[in-house]
């Protein structure tokens, strides 16, 4: 990735993570769904987290497969079925909530929300430079998964739901981890994005957790190849 679609990706991302939901920002529901809650169900801001996030776990699926047609390396494929474990998570929890499903389309690279249609773009772009900018796309993916779920978690007021957050944090955790020791392993360095370097560290430096489908994968120990963890 050049340096100018490094810098219009990281605006994206910085857009949809930052903007206010009353203006419609990264949260705003998809045309034509509601999100007023009714008492004895998420709040506004749940709900539009919530819907948000199942298509933000569609973005890392989606990014994952197309990566792995383009460079057949496995930590792709595997870390892309964790994905689609997670949006089937969301999905549940859409379901008990009441909640319209935002994927009515489930054909790679089409998306509800129209922020995240152009991130896919950008980012499905950058996987095509080589491996390693694919990888470091990857890991990008997983520190913005792992922003995102933090700030849904705080919002969280219901149990399932945090429940729910949390099993897809241990996730993204184990799935930085894997697409960082791929980095290391090629000989190259990954430099954190969004989240701050010694939060990143923190992460890394802890083994792979059970739990939210994130047990170790072959590729789990730091510096190893070829398949990474995908759970």
């Amino acid at each position: 990735m050049n340096i100018r679609q490094r810098a219009l990706t990281l605006s994206l991302i910085a857009l949809l993570g930052s903007a206010p939901l009353q203006a419609g920002g990264r949260n705003a529901p998809f045309p034509g769904q509601t999100t007023t809650a009714t008492a004895t169900e998420l709040n506004t801001t749940e709900a539009e987290e919530l819907l948000f996030m199942r298509e933000e776990e569609k973005l890392a699926r989606d990014i994952y497969l197309n990566a792995y047609e383009k460079w057949r390396y496995p930590v792709f494929l595997n870390i892309s079925r964790a994905e689609q474990s997670h949006m089937d998570t969301m999905a549940s929890k859409l379901e008990s909530h009441g909640l319209e499903d935002p994927v009515t389309d489930d054909t790679v690279g089409v998306f509800a929300n129209e922020e995240l249609a152009a991130l896919f773009q950008q980012l499905d772009a950058a996987t095509a430079d080589s491996l390693i900018e694919a990888l470091k796309t990857g890991a990008l993916i997983e520190e913005t998964d792992i922003a995102d779920l933090q700030q849904a978690i705080e919002d969280s007021t219901h149990p399932d739901v945090t429940l729910a957050y949390e099993n897809l944090l241990r996730g993204s955790r184990n799935h930085l981890r894997a697409f960082v020791r791929q980095i290391e392993a090629l000989g190259d360095a990954y430099e954190p994005e969004i989240l701050s370097p010694e939060e990143v560290d923190a992460i890394l430096e802890q083994p792979m957790e059970r739990g939210g489908r994130g047990g170790r994968g072959p590729g789990g120990k730091r510096g190893g190849h070829g398949r990474g963890m995908g759970r």
